[in-house]
C-alpha cells in the first residue's frame, strides 16, 4: 500500500470553522438523496436519482467500495450532509483532480469554497501533492467561480467532450493550481 492511501486512512475527516468532512455513510441517504433527486442541483454532475434506492446504491458503488478521498460535506451545527467533494489522487504524479456537488438549498452561503478551501490545504500539507486540478461544464459557470476563489488558475477549454443528457455537447473547463501557488497564496494572506 503506498504511502498517500496510508495519510487518507489515517486522515479521513477534515474540519472547518462550519463543517466536518468525512466518510459517507448509507446513513447518509436521505440527506444525500433530498439534492441528488433534484435535476436543477445534479444537472451538470450526475444522473438524478429518480429513487432513494438509487442513492442507497450510489453510496455503495462510489463511497463505501472505494472511500479514498471522498467525503461527505456536513454542517456542524445541524449534523445535516448538504454535499460531496473529492480528490482522485494519482500518486504516481503526485496530481489529483477535485470535484463536488452541493445541495442547491446551501447555495452562496461560502460552504463549498469553505470545504474546498480545507479539501486544497490537505491536498498540499499533507498528503504532499503538487497540483491539485478541477473541470466543470462550461455552462455551470458557478462551479468555476468556486475554483477561482480557492485560487485556481483557468488552464483552458476541452471542447466538446461528449454529448451529455439531452444529446447536446459539452465543452469542459480545466483549472488548476499548484503547491507553489497555494505556498504564495497562504503568504500574502
Amino acid at each position: 500500500m503506498n504511502e498517500i492511501k496510508i495519510k487518507m486512512a489515517k486522515y479521513n475527516k477534515i474540519k472547518t470553522q462550519r463543517l466536518l468532512l468525512r466518510p459517507v455513510t448509507l446513513a447518509d441517504s436521505v440527506d444525500m438523496y433530498e439534492y441528488a433527486s433534484d435535476e436543477e442541483t445534479t444537472y451538470f454532475v450526475f444522473e438524478r436519482h429518480a429513487s432513494m434506492e438509487k442513492t442507497e446504491e450510489a453510496i455503495v458503488e462510489c463511497f463505501l467500495t472505494d472511500p479514498f478521498g471522498k467525503y461527505g460535506i456536513e454542517v456542524k451545527e445541524t449534523g445535516k450532509l448538504i454535499g460531496t467533494i473529492d480528490l482522485r489522487v494519482k500518486d504516481e504524479n503526485h496530481r489529483a483532480i477535485m470535484g463536488y456537488a452541493l445541495n442547491k438549498t446551501y447555495h452562496g452561503k461560502g460552504y463549498m469554497t469553505e470545504a474546498a478551501e480545507a479539501l486544497l490545504a490537505y491536498a498540499f500539507e499533507t498528503l504532499k501533492l503538487d497540483c491539485v486540478a478541477a473541470l466543470y461544464d462550461e455552462r455551470n459557470e458557478v462551479s468555476g467561480k468556486v475554483m477561482e476563489r480557492i485560487g485556481m488558475q483557468r488552464e483552458g477549454v476541452m471542447r466538446h467532450m461528449g454529448k451529455w443528457k439531452n444529446g447536446e455537447y459539452f465543452n469542459d473547463v480545466y483549472y488548476s493550481i499548484l503547491k507553489e501557488e497555494y505556498d504564495a497564496s497562504r503568504k500574502k494572506n
